[in-house]
């Protein structure tokens, strides 16, 4: 083998803060750095790191579509069990500006389970109990 794994995912956002947020407030993410002189941020929840970098918003932006757009289809992470992932929907739920794709639900014929939901800015986020373990 010639790599390891992801060292990280670089995701360009609409709003570097509102999107940073919602990884730190709402997944309970660690910020490991900031930087505004070529706005970014890098944020891990000590497996995965993120490098998220603000879109140049002196240019108009072009909202992602999955099925026309080259490149990330959808971000997905893994929780602990089935309650982290009924859990973490009912916090996802509420968090402004962000839209549901579909609630937790069965994957495939189960009992693995997910959920879908695009933040704010419009990134597909996929939250996973793999039901291992």
């Amino acid at each position: 083998m010639s790599t390891k794994g992801i060292n990280h995912l670089g995701l360009t956002v609409r709003n570097l803060d509102e999107t940073t947020s919602l990884f730190i407030d709402l997944l309970g993410w660690k910020l490991l750095a900031r930087d505004d002189s070529y706005p970014r941020t890098t944020v891990s929840d000590g497996t995965c790191r993120l490098t998220l970098w603000q879109a140049d918003r002196s240019q108009p932006m072009t909202d992602f579509d999955r099925k026309t757009n080259i490149g990330l289809h959808h971000v997905a992470f893994e929780v602990g069990s089935k309650e982290d992932l009924l859990a973490l929907a009912d916090k996802i739920r509420v968090w402004p500006g962000v839209t549901i794709e579909f609630e937790p639900e069965p994957l495939g014929s189960g009992p693995r389970q997910h959920m879908m939901f695009l933040e704010p800015g419009g990134i597909r986020i996929e939250i996973v109990w793999p039901a291992q373990g």
